[in-house]
């Protein structure tokens, strides 16, 4: 073969493994765009879910003073309890889904615990809705020995708690606190499923 054509041969060689090569970095450059653009947008989304959720966990608290809804529930020990038996003294309602939700019933285990509430004399009533054999059941096995009220959702709904969880069909971790005189003083709605009693006993001294 003549040394002119195989020169040229070569050279067509070279340039088409040249271009070879530039397609193949130009497709892994592409790839390499399309991998980060996916991750901008995953990080994006992640950070609008993080931030979604920090919002929906604050709480959400208020004050002042209204005369509050009189009640009648049965309690879980069989007995029945009203609103009108706190006359004299301030009460806290602790609003709450009850069975299944294991820090609602430490919540108030770490309530009991408190002896703050006791030397203040501020009685504080769990509010569920479930019926007396579910929530007796998660009360001997979490430790908690004040008995709940039994509520068919009326006076949770009454109360402002109903769907303020997260279930839209359960009271949430709610407080409603009511002084001596039967007036609604301060309410407060936790998404976090968790308030430290020492704090919340601060936020009741404060209001009372």
């Amino acid at each position: 073969m003549p040394s002119g054509s195989a020169t040229r041969l070569k050279r067509e060689a070279e340039r088409a493994l040249d271009a070879a090569q530039h397609e193949v970095r130009a497709k892994q450059r592409r790839r390499s765009l399309i991998v980060n653009a996916i991750w901008i947008v995953a990080l994006a989304g992640l950070a609008v879910l993080v931030t979604a959720a920090l919002l929906s966990s604050r709480p959400e608290t208020g004050s002042g003073m209204s005369p509050a809804r009189d009640f009648t529930l049965p309690l879980s020990d069989g007995s029945e309890v009203s609103l009108t038996d706190y006359a004299g003294q301030p009460v806290l309602l602790y609003f709450n889904e009850g069975a299944g939700c294991d820090s609602c019933l430490m919540q108030m285990a770490a309530i009991e615990q408190t002896p703050g509430f006791d030397e203040a004399g501020i009685a504080v009533l769990p509010i569920v809705m479930n019926s007396a054999e579910h929530i007796n059941a998660e009360r001997d096995r979490l430790g908690v020995t004040t008995p709940f009220a039994l509520d068919d959702g009326t006076v949770s709904e009454a109360y402002g708690t109903l769907g303020a969880g997260m279930h839209e069909g359960l009271p949430g971790h709610g407080f409603v606190l009511i002084d001596a005189s039967g007036n609604q003083l301060w309410y407060g709605n936790y998404p976090s499923m968790w308030l430290d009693p020492t704090e919340l006993l601060e936020i009741v001294n404060s209001q009372l």
